[in-house]
């Protein structure tokens, strides 16, 4: 089961949102390489940051409910 991402910004959702339509299916690995570059140089907050957009994408290509419905 997929957790739910911590999102700090509006900001985070519009990134995910254009990397799905650039990408397609390669958006959470593009998300992914985004934080590995980050890390690489040192920015700690870029790092999570693309961390968090890579698991709302998954998240968002999951067809499966990740919480109680109403």
């Amino acid at each position: 089961m997929t957790s739910m991402p911590f999102l700090t910004t509006r900001k985070c959702a519009e990134n995910a949102t254009e990397l799905m339509s650039i990408f397609g299916t390669g958006a959470g690995e593009e998300a992914s390489n985004r934080a590995n570059k980050s890390r690489d140089v040192g920015n700690v907050v870029q790092f999570c940051r693309w961390r968090q957009i890579e698991r709302l994408i998954l998240v968002l290509e999951n067809s499966h409910s990740v919480a109680t419905l109403h």
